[in-house]
């Protein structure tokens, strides 16, 4: 059996060229905001940082949406100011905001404010506004998503929590770089998101969520705690 072409948990759809993926996912998107709008009167959508997004981000940003109904938060952040260039809140703001006229933006990272404070405002943002219409993710080499990495001493803790957001220190693990300090979305944060969108990029990471299928270690590779939701199907895109 074919891992990447069967299953319960999520649809993989693989496109032919970059500029396909893009124009899918963004017109993907659009139609999942446009919806909620109808349905609830507003929409709200996660976003991760990270260079294989920004182009979707981009186009998203030139479609038909109406942004003044949109909120937009973040699946994870480094522990950075929003105005700092590295992280996930300045990517956003370049590739998105300054192009979506009217969409209201809440970072996880609030200046001055200890990161302990920063969740605490996330948690209790999240519980009292609209469930996330779709939360947009990543995969990293190693297999995590968000900032769920493995090997965290704080993984464990965060995969638990019964809260959406929690702090991460990733000090050790090599997929963190030189920021090992985080603010992730839980499994339990994922499950409230209506859709759920992973976003790839090359042969090597159709490899990696082969091997984390095969392993069907969710502490090894945190990607399967994106997958093994009851909620929604993963919907996967990916292309070469």
């Amino acid at each position: 059996m074919n891992l990447l072409e069967t299953s319960d948990r999520f649809t993989l759809v693989r496109h032919g060229d970059a500029d396909a993926w893009i124009e899918a996912i963004a017109a993907e998107m659009a139609q999942i905001l446009t919806y909620d709008i109808e349905t609830h009167g507003r929409a709200r959508m996660l976003l991760s940082g990270g260079t294989t997004p920004a182009p979707v981000y981009q186009a998203l940003a030139e479609l038909d949406v109406q942004w003044d109904r949109v909120e937009v938060s973040l699946v994870d952040e480094r522990w950075l100011s929003p105005q700092d260039r590295d992280s996930n809140a300045w990517l956003v703001r370049q590739s998105l905001l300054n192009r979506a006229d009217g969409a209201h933006f809440d970072p996880l990272v609030r200046v001055g404010k200890p990161i302990t404070e920063c969740v605490y405002t996330a948690n209790l943002q999240a519980q009292h506004t609209e469930k996330p219409s779709v939360a947009v993710l990543g995969m990293g080499n190693d297999g995590h998503t968000a900032s769920l990495f493995p090997g965290s001493k704080d993984l464990a803790r965060a995969l638990e929590s019964t809260l959406p957001y929690a702090a991460l220190d990733a000090t050790g693990c090599p997929g963190a770089n030189q920021w090992p300090l985080r603010i992730t979305l839980t499994p339990h944060g994922l499950r409230q998101c209506r859709q759920r969108l992973l976003l790839l990029r090359g042969k090597q990471k159709l490899e990696v969520l082969k091997q984390a299928l095969e392993s069907n270690n969710a502490q090894l590779y945190p990607i399967l705690n994106a997958i093994n939701l009851e909620s929604a199907q993963l919907r996967i895109h990916w292309c070469d």
